[in-house]
């Protein structure tokens, strides 16, 4: 699939106070906005025509733009975030969709959802119940995607506490590759529904010292892939792949990762 436009929105000052394991520190703001810079230079790069929205102070984690809703080529869902903090960053994205998207889907309560544990591959969609994401969510979000004629199949994560969100550990690069965590990757494919996701072909399983890179993008010709990740940069190489590093330091510090940064559609 070729993207064409992509939605962002930059931390803003209020970015150290968003949710965050802490394990690694403060982000350093000021650095924050200069990776996310090169992020959306990269999406240009790519052909995309980019949105960019203003920070909004409010919600520190609002630069999390992927969590707020999923943007496919036959329709778009609002989501509604697992963490409270983060509930009223869904009404401004709902304003920047209704410019490209005429109709809106959204998920009710009791149903949340991140849009970090929805993954597309060819037009099936792995949902991934998480902490974050609930069982009540994961099946609206798949009587959604239904609706709009996708398939969709759910990956449960909960027993795997390293991963916030399901695209924390996997991510789809077209062309039946796959990459993928240990804690998600099995022989011959990607585990779903108690049994393997999409006849995966191939399978870049990522080394645990290098885990954070498993969240990369595809983003037409090119591959985005966290900097300082060089096992994973050179397995993506050795299939082919354009890599683009872009440096992402501060917002590991916050838990969040390449794909967390923008919509694409």
């Amino acid at each position: 699939m070729s993207f064409t436009r992509a939605i962002v929105r930059p931390p803003g000052r209020s970015f150290a106070a968003g949710l965050s394991s802490g394990a690694e520190g403060p982000p350093d703001v000021d650095r924050a906005l200069e990776q996310h810079a090169g992020y959306v230079q990269a999406l240009r790069d790519c052909g995309l025509a980019v949105t960019c929205l203003e920070p909004d102070e409010a919600y520190p984690d609002a630069t999390f733009v992927e969590d707020t809703a999923i943007v496919t080529a036959r329709g778009a869902i609002l989501t509604r975030p697992g963490a409270p903090s983060r509930a009223g960053e869904v009404r401004g994205m709902a304003e920047c969709l209704r410019r490209f998207y005429a109709d809106l889907c959204v998920i009710d309560a009791p149903g949340t959802v991140d849009g970090g544990d929805i993954c597309e591959a060819d037009g099936h969609f792995l949902i991934g119940v998480s902490a974050r994401t609930n069982e009540h969510g994961a099946h609206q979000m798949a009587r959604h995607l239904g609706r709009l004629g996708y398939t969709s199949s759910m990956v449960d994560i909960r027993a795997n506490p390293a991963l916030l969100h399901l695209k924390s550990g996997v991510a789809f690069l077209g062309d039946g590759v796959w990459v993928a965590d240990g804690g998600i990757a099995a022989d011959g494919g990607i585990v779903a529904d108690g049994g393997i996701a999409l006849g995966a072909r191939d399978v870049i399983r990522v080394p645990p010292f290098e885990a954070y890179a498993a969240n990369c993008v595809r983003v037409n010709d090119a591959v985005l892939v966290a900097a300082g990740y060089p096992q994973m940069s050179a397995a993506l190489g050795s299939r082919g792949c354009r890599v683009v590093p872009l440096e992402m330091s501060e917002f590991r510090k916050m838990d969040g990762g390449l794909s967390c940064l923008s919509l694409r559609f």
